[in-house]
């Protein structure tokens, strides 16, 4: 579209002529590039506890952020007034890291090529308010109905609507309207003398109000939060040493996820600080697995039209069959290695500084049967659910606590177990897969990540995959 008629443009009155000033005193002490990040963020939030709607708030914030890079340094500032003299106290601060002759910005600006990947008509932050509220009531009402075991529900329901541009010292300029919904739902139950039991569901994405319905309705959503709860009720402590695994399809990729995908991000890799760095082209895990990261996949909780720095996002082939491919790069990280770039540049606001991160990221399916896979194990573990983890980058090891697992006895899924965690190396998790399953499952849209105090939407996916050899941690 002409920068005319941009979402800015007309309501903070930008013209050409002000990004083309404020980038050019970005780099008026040097630099070898520079970006302004707008943003205009509009969120609600509602909470439910006790059968009451506790909290219901709505907010806007709005904001710039001024980056220059210079050869490996990075200079960053923000400001939340769009004014162009405000903008450009943030450029002179953002160009301080910068010394030698300025810069030159190209004059005039060429819109950057992207996606159509969430055409929400009417986001959610259009609907009235109480038909947002009657979501998480709808929830309570479910998970209580379920068992009267069912002793206490919490409810939460979020949606935004960003409005995003950047503008670069290099010519792109870069739209983007990024809705999101999200529905959770935790439920608590107990015996009469018993320790209470937690279960916990929900789902979202880049869609309007119109995706809670049917097999994403809160009620869905709010049963599965109430069955787990009820299974943890008859679980018997999980055993530890040892054991086999297989991880279910769906929500277990988190650990993909945190014990991989992380290991990949490209900054970690140029400082020489992943388990996968200077190891492209060798064999990092089985045969059978090959990991993805796609941030072009319709509707999902990771996907972007555009990054956070204006690039179109990917699909990026990470490990294939095994052999690691590339890791996911954002322009800083490309530049200094000379790799091409993958759309990766994510940031949690105009007042973080963008960074390699995931979007969507799964292991492909393999040709195995779920079923045969179960049946091939004489004992082991069967994960469903995860909770937490930690991991550390340099070495790949991890930790994660599995909310919903059983045991595998003589082929079959028999009891459910409780306080099993598994302890392992994300490499060798990976070279010890000896089974992949062909029902790869992508998580329902509640996935967040962390990293260096940023949080930004994610996805994950994993089809069933037995792991032959992982500790699990327990009390039996």
């Amino acid at each position: 579209m002409p920068f005319s008629d941009s979402f800015f443009a007309r309501k903070f009155n930008l013209t050409v002529r002000d990004l083309e000033s404020c980038l050019a005193e970005a780099l008026s002490r040097g630099g070898d590039y520079a970006d302004l990040y707008f943003e205009y963020l509009e969120t609600t939030s509602i909470s439910l506890d006790e059968s009451i709607v506790k909290t219901a708030t709505q907010g806007v914030s709005v904001g710039v952020g001024v980056r220059v890079i210079s050869g490996e340094r990075t200079g960053y500032a923000y400001c939340d007034n769009l004014s162009p003299e405000r903008i450009r106290d943030a450029a002179r601060v953002a160009a301080c890291i910068a010394d030698g002759p300025s810069t030159l910005v190209k004059t005039g600006f060429q819109e950057s090529a992207a996606h159509d990947l969430y055409p929400v008509v009417s986001p959610s932050s259009d609907a009235p308010l109480l038909e947002r509220v009657r979501l998480v009531q709808r929830a309570d009402e479910a998970a209580r109905s379920y068992d009267k075991r069912v002793f206490q529900v919490q409810a939460s329901y979020l949606d935004s609507l960003k409005q995003v541009m950047v503008a670069t010292s290099d010519g792109t300029l870069s739209f983007d309207r990024q809705p999101m919904a999200r529905l959770n739902v935790a439920a608590l139950a107990r015996e009469e003398e018993g320790t209470p039991q937690r279960g916990f569901s929900g789902g979202g994405g880049r869609v309007g109000l119109d995706f809670f319905q049917a097999d994403k309705s809160p009620e869905a959503f709010a049963r599965e939060a109430a069955r787990q709860a009820i299974v943890q009720l008859g679980a018997v402590d999980a055993p530890s040493g040892e054991q086999t695994v297989v991880l279910g399809p769906g929500w277990p990729g988190v650990l993909l996820h945190e014990a991989v995908g992380h290991g990949l991000e490209a900054d970690f890799n140029r400082k020489k600080l992943s388990a996968y760095s200077d190891r492209i082209g060798q064999q990092v895990a089985s045969p059978l697995v090959t990991v993805i990261d796609d941030g072009t996949i319709q509707d999902r909780r990771g996907s972007l039209n555009v990054d956070d720095e204006g690039a179109p996002t990917r699909r990026n082939v990470l490990i294939e069959k095994g052999i690691l491919r590339g890791y996911l790069q954002d322009r800083l990280s490309s530049r200094i290695l000379g790799a091409e770039g993958t759309g990766s540049g994510r940031r949690e606001s105009y007042q973080h500084i963008p960074m390699p991160r995931m979007t969507n990221t799964f292991m492909l399916a393999g040709e195995g049967d779920p079923e045969e896979i179960i049946r091939s194990v004489e004992k082991g573990v069967y994960c469903v659910n995860f909770g937490g983890g930690q991991v550390d980058i340099t070495s790949g090891k991890f930790v994660f606590s599995a909310t919903e697992s059983y045991l595998i006895e003589g082929g079959r899924i028999t009891r459910p177990i409780r306080g099993a965690t598994l302890i392992g190396n994300g490499p060798d998790a990976m070279r010890k897969v000896s089974m992949v399953g062909n029902d790869l499952k992508l998580d329902e849209g509640i996935g967040s990540c962390g990293k260096d105090g940023q949080m930004v939407p994610v996805g994950v996916g994993i089809p069933t995959i037995r792991i032959d050899r992982m500790t699990v941690g327990g009390t039996a």
